[in-house]
């Protein structure tokens, strides 16, 4: 794609405006021949101070909000454009694949990438196009303008032709939305799971990491919302936002049973059966459907079709089930470990136990808060490393027990593994083991180095004596 078809409303020289470019990226080291690179301000660096980087990485254009005296054409913008014209640009170059797209934004602290993930299995189980963008995916929740839309455009050429509508949803994380990663994005529906404790390291209270997650819920975005109303967060934004809101409570689902092979409830007078477990997972699937049904379904295809959903992986996942049972989560925040536990107790008749840690370079005040939740929830509680990165896991298993009931029974294991083995070594005939934190991971990060560690699969050779 030529420079001048990018920005069309510039007055480009022939020569510049003939400049060819394949790719968009705001990381000088991810240039390629021909990037155009966005010299994006960050919280710690300026990209303009990478730019003769880019180039010498292959960029042949670049965007800034200054001049810079470099031999490749610059074009400048006024800061207050630079993020809508990344997301533009990002667009254009991948062909535009949120043209004909449905796109959904699911965001809120717990829950998206289940409702996500509900949302794309749902479409495709009413012969839609489906698919979802998130933490299953990649690095990042919400992967920056660039890397979006490379991802949007694949998931369009994985679909089939014939079918209609395409829907993808998109977890949509505080930290896009304060970094503008989705800026000049436009949804069909955005959604909101709930808001607790978790990323003050970025945000630095609850009202900043509350206004972060609202700017989703501006008319630029969408015109139609679906909020869950039963977190006291939600209830405020459904007064607050003007968009066409459905409100979402777990009053929706009547009569709902819920055991370790799958739930039952109905759902505006239909009856829904799903291989989902748990009580949280009710409220994620309550969040989906309304998605779903607010996108066109009728009810009762929407309630018939869950039977077909899969369980998302690592998010409540029974991974063993014999005398004693073996559930994986995902859950890393204070209300996300006490939704799973709570409901982990309603569906058990022996005792809990509980192995999990806490992330290094994050968000410290949650550690003593995860602590008491563990130990309040579970009949042992094992604390163990989950990615320490730059920090002694020692020091993260202190702060942990900190917050720790005097009278619980808690065990420190810093070696993840040895911490899962001791657990189960634990436990008794009907007792089970919640392994929390790390979901469908399949990494542990020790400071610069990244291994191999998956929850699942280290259960699987423990059972099997490996």
């Amino acid at each position: 794609m030529q420079l001048g078809d990018i920005f069309d409303d510039e007055d480009f020289d022939v020569v510049t405006a003939s400049v060819e470019v394949e790719r968009v990226e705001i990381d000088s080291r991810q240039c390629v021949f021909p990037s155009l690179f966005f010299a994006v301000p960050g919280a710690h660096v300026d990209g303009a101070n990478f730019v003769r980087d880019a180039i010498d990485h292959g960029a042949v254009a670049v965007v800034a909000t200054r001049a810079i005296d470099v031999p490749v054409p610059v074009v400048v913008i006024p800061a207050s454009r630079l993020y809508g014209t990344l997301t533009h640009a990002s667009a254009a170059v991948s062909g535009h694949p949120e043209v004909g797209a449905t796109l959904v934004g699911v965001t809120g602290t717990n829950g998206k990438t289940s409702v996500t993930a509900l949302v794309a299995d749902l479409a495709r189980a009413l012969g839609w196009n489906g698919a979802s963008v998130g933490t299953l995916d990649g690095e990042r929740t919400t992967p920056a303008a660039p890397e979006l839309y490379r991802s949007l455009a694949r998931v369009r050429a994985s679909f089939a032709p014939d079918r209609a509508p395409s829907v993808i949803a998109l977890e949509v994380s505080s930290h896009a939305l304060a970094q503008h990663r989705v800026e000049g994005s436009r949804f069909a529906v955005v959604a909101f799971t709930n808001l607790s404790h978790d990323h003050l390291d970025y945000h630095r209270s609850m009202e900043e990491y509350y206004a972060a997650k609202r700017r989703l819920f501006e008319a630029d975005f969408s015109s139609r919302a679906v909020i869950w109303v039963d977190d006291p967060y939600g209830e405020r934004l459904a007064r607050e936002t003007s968009l066409n809101v459905v409100a979402v409570s777990r009053h929706d689902a009547l009569d709902a049973v819920t055991s370790l092979s799958g739930t039952t409830f109905f759902w505006r007078g239909h009856l829904v059966n799903t291989r989902l477990i748990g009580d949280y997972n009710i409220d994620n699937a309550l969040v989906a459907m309304s998605i779903v049904a607010h996108l066109g379904a009728g009810d009762a295809e929407v309630a018939a079709a869950m039977a077909q959903v899969n369980a998302v992986a690592g998010r409540f996942e029974v991974v063993h089930h014999g005398e004693v049972t073996v559930i994986v989560d995902y859950a890393h925040t204070p209300q996300g470990l006490e939704r799973l536990l709570r409901s982990v107790r309603a569906l058990s008749t022996g005792r809990v136990l509980t192995v999990f840690g806490c992330g290094g370079d994050r968000d410290a005040a949650k550690r003593p808060m995860m602590g008491r939740v563990a130990t309040e929830l579970s009949d042992v509680t094992i604390v163990t490393s989950d990615n320490p990165r730059h920090e002694s896991p020692d020091d993260i298993i202190d702060a942990i027990i900190a917050g720790a009931v005097a009278t619980a029974d808690v065990l420190r294991e810093v070696d993840r593994r040895a911490a899962i083995a001791l657990a189960m070594a634990h436990a008794r005939a009907g007792d089970v083991v919640v392994v929390a934190g790390k979901g469908h991971e399949t990494t542990q990060t020790f400071g610069d180095r990244v291994v191999e560690f998956d929850d699942r699969q280290v259960v699987g050779e423990l059972v099997r004596g490996h």
